[in-house]
Order: structure tokens, then sequence, then C-alpha cells
């Protein structure tokens, strides 16, 4: 690349070198030595000899002047190539080491110029590249060992079955279909959060007045609320709360959060979910007992296949998935999450603009 680099700088160089020893040279053989006859008569000397002495003269100094300004060129030329070129053929040594799977490289950004800008935003590539393929790799991870789990009993009981140890009896095969309804729910989850990466920018917007989807919600999880007891208190302002949004994403926002605090509010507990607006953006919040969550786990909440409560059985809790969704789901709007522990109660905060803009 320097060679190729080196040679098209050279020949642009030569024309421009080329051009402007041509201009000089008409100008010395039409006008200059036009003054210069006429300069000889005026004082009565034959200008033939001289004509020829100084036309030959200007233009061996003119060739020597080319000579001189290429070999400049070239040296210029090999110079600035080392100066600018070194950082990126190592960029270019690098970024095949990055295709090759070595996302730990790094190019030196300590200049200032174009080069060094070019240099920070390769390595900020790099660094985010990295970080991708860490929480690809993680995914897998994470999916195989939730898999792993229900596969693994669901292939006892059927062995122990084919073998005759266990008798195929309703308990069994309602343990079976739990096992399985566990599968179908992992998957439908992780689905549904590739969805929500794809659907940034694809959003179908409508206005929704989000006080009234929230109470929707609450009522298609009475049934569950009730059967441990839980009170659910609901604050909004008066009227209608009105946002801009993807009604089906933000039915499921609503679904996953109101079943995150069915799942994990003790029984006679109590849910308190706030609505509020403010500089235009509409603050949803969900509160619950925090049970065995730290504020060491609030950072991780949102993240995907993070279980605060490490004591809770995967009976009981889901695959953390469901506020992993949230938050794909709200940051597609333009929105924000968040979570604090007040009071022994966790707090889980979405903030919507009542005019979404959705991100790219």
């Amino acid at each position: 690349m320097r060679r190729y680099l080196i040679l098209k700088l050279l020949a642009i160089t030569l024309v421009v070198l080329v051009f402007v020893v041509a201009v000089v040279w008409l100008a010395i053989d039409t006008l200059a030595a036009g003054y210069f006859v006429t300069l000889m008569e005026k004082y009565h000397i034959s200008p033939k000899p001289a004509h020829a002495m100084f036309v030959e003269a200007v233009h061996r100094y003119l060739l020597w002047a080319f000579v001189g300004a290429v070999l400049l060129a070239a040296i210029l030329s090999y110079l600035l190539m080392r100066r600018v070129l070194a950082p990126l053929t190592r960029m270019t040594r690098l970024s095949r080491d990055i295709a090759a799977g070595d996302f730990s490289v790094r190019a030196p950004a300590g200049r200032r110029d174009e080069v060094g800008q070019l240099a920070a935003a390769f390595n900020q590539m790099a660094a985010d590249l990295a970080k991708l393929e860490n929480l690809r790799r993680k995914l897998m991870i994470d999916v195989a060992h939730e898999l792993r789990t229900p596969l693994t009993n669901i292939r006892g009981y059927l062995e122990a079955i084919g073998d005759g140890v266990v008798t195929p009896s309703p308990d069994t095969i309602a343990l079976l279909q739990s096992e399985t309804m566990r599968l179908v729910t992992l998957v439908e989850d992780v689905l549904q959060l590739a969805r929500a990466d794809v659907a940034r920018g694809r959003l179908q917007l409508a206005d929704m007045d989000i006080r009234a989807a929230v109470e929707n919600t609450v009522a298609i999880f009475q049934p569950g609320f009730a059967h441990k007891d839980i009170s659910v208190q609901v604050t909004a302002p008066p009227g209608n709360l009105t946002l801009t949004a993807d009604p089906n994403a933000m039915a499921r926002v609503l679904r996953n959060l109101t079943d995150n605090a069915v799942q994990y509010t003790p029984r006679e507990g109590l849910v308190a979910i706030d609505l509020i607006e403010k500089d235009g953006r509409v603050v949803i919040q969900y509160s619950n007992p925090a049970g065995e969550l730290l504020p060491e786990d609030l950072p991780f909440l949102f993240e995907r296949f993070y279980r605060g409560e490490k004591s809770r059985s995967r009976e009981h809790g889901g695959a953390g998935i469901g506020l992993a969704l949230v938050k794909e789901l709200v940051e597609a709007h333009g929105g924000a999450v968040g979570a604090e522990l007040t009071n022994g109660r966790i707090v889980l905060r979405i903030v919507l603009p009542t005019s979404a803009h959705p991100a790219a």
C-alpha cells in the first residue's frame, strides 16, 4: 500500500511540476525572449547570438530546477509517507487480527491529527466488537445452561418410564408437561428478545393511554395477585395520560413488569405502580419488597439471564430475560430504565418521552 501511494503522490507532483515548467518555458520563449530582443535592438546590439544564449541558459536552468524539484518531491514524499502511512499500515495489520478473532488489539492513538482520530475510531470499533463478541458467547452459554436443566429432567423421567422404574402416572405427565412449558417459555422469551433487537427503528407508533394500559395489565394478572393475597396500588394523575408509542411493545413491557411483580412479591405483600408525567416524559415505577436483592445487583437487573435472588429456584423464577426485554423495548422508544432500593423495596423505573423518538 505504501509503495502504491508513494507512486501516486509522485505522479501528481510530477504532473504539477511539468505543467509549471511548461508554462514558464512557453512564457520565456514568447514573452521574455521578445522583451530581450527589443532591449538589444534599443541599444543597437545584434540580438540573435545573445537571444540564443539567453534562451538556452533559461532552458538549461529550468531543466535543472525541474530535476531538483523532482528529487526534493521524492524525498519529501517518502518522509511524508513514512509519517502518515505507518499508522495506517499498522491498522491494516490490526484489522486482519480482528478479522481472525483477536479483539484485544489496539492502535496507538496519541496523535491529534486526522490519523489520530482514525486510530481512536478504530479502537472504539474494536472495543465494541469485543463487547458484542463477549455478549454473544455469554448468550450462547446462558441459553445452553437454561435449556440443559429441563431437558435433563425430561430425559431422566422418560428413561425411567422406559426402564419401568417410574410409572407414567398423571403426576409424572404433569411434571413432564411443566418442564416442556419451561422450554417453550424460554424459547419464546429468547425469540422476543431477538425481535426487540430488530425492532429498533421499526416501531408502529400510535397515541395510547398508558394509564388505561397499566390498569388493563393489572386486571389480566389479578388472579396471580389474588392467589398470593398481594395488594396492588396504582397511582396516576387524573385524566388520560397519552403516550406516543408502539402499543404492542408497550403491552409487552407492562406484562413483563407486572409478571415480575407477581413472581417476586411475597404473600400479602404490596405492589405499588406509580405513573408520573414530568417535563414531556412519562415515568412508570413498579415497587415491591426487595427480598434478597443487594445494591450491587442493581446495575445487572436488566441484563440477560441475570437473577438477583440467588436462592430463588428456577421453578419460581424466570430465565432472567423479562427485564432485559423491557430494557430493549424501552430504549427502542428512546427511553431509559433504572432500578433502586428504597426502604427495603425495589423500584423498577422506566422513563419514556411522550413523543417517542425511536433509537437507531
